[in-house]
């Protein structure tokens, strides 16, 4: 059984149980945020080890979550990959700008991944995985 923890954060509660139910089954510790600002505060007591980051969050973005969260010493070195439902051309490019290690495009495979966050997880630096559906 692995020791990972992973924060979703996404404001589709349908989207957060499918993706927290598929990640507990593979294991994973799983913490769920509605919003940036639920997440921010679960941030200030537990640190995981990687956030799946709704892009579409209501009040503040997720990629405006994810800048806080790189320029911070505390959360830096925290794998985040977006997960969202933007798949325009250069959206994917915005994502990795703005501090995410990864891009997973909604609707999600749900056999690919746990595998994709497996090998993210392994990494000991920042990737730039880019998997589209």
């Amino acid at each position: 059984m692995n020791q990972f923890r992973i924060l979703v954060v996404d404001d589709n509660v349908t989207n957060l149980k499918l993706i927290s139910d598929l990640l507990a089954c593979e294991g994973y510790a799983i913490l769920n945020a509605m919003d940036a600002e639920k997440a921010q505060i679960i941030l200030s007591d537990t640190l995981p080890d990687l956030i799946l980051m709704d892009i579409a969050l209501p009040g503040m973005d997720g990629l405006a979550l994810t800048r806080l969260l790189k320029a911070d010493p505390r959360t830096r070195h925290i794998h985040i990959v977006a997960l969202t439902a933007f798949a325009m051309k250069g959206d994917d490019q915005k994502a990795l700008a703005a501090g995410c290690d990864g891009y997973i495009t909604k609707p999600i495979d749900t056999r690919t991944l746990p595998a994709v966050l497996a090998g993210i997880l392994r990494s000991p630096v920042a990737v730039a995985e880019s998997v589209a559906q």
